[in-house]
């Protein structure tokens, strides 16, 4: 499950890095995707949007198992 978290994770980088952000994938346990938002996505105030309408719904979309995103700090 990691590896397709990750697949998804570098479609969507390019929009990210456009923005000055990254982000990086700290774990997948039980269907829980935790990530970090790091450079100008880590301290945006519209980070929590990003995480939830962009991030967390490709991974539903794209990746069977997943339950919930959780950004870690």
């Amino acid at each position: 499950m990691m590896e397709q978290v990750e697949e998804v994770l570098s479609k969507l980088r390019p929009f990210l890095q456009r923005d000055g952000g990254d982000v990086e994938l700290v774990d997948v346990e039980d269907g829980i995707v935790k990530l970090r938002l790091m450079g100008a996505c880590g301290s945006c105030p519209s980070s929590t949007i990003t995480l939830k309408a962009g991030i967390e719904r490709a991974l539903f979309e794209e990746v069977p198992g997943i339950k919930e995103v959780q950004q870690v700090f």
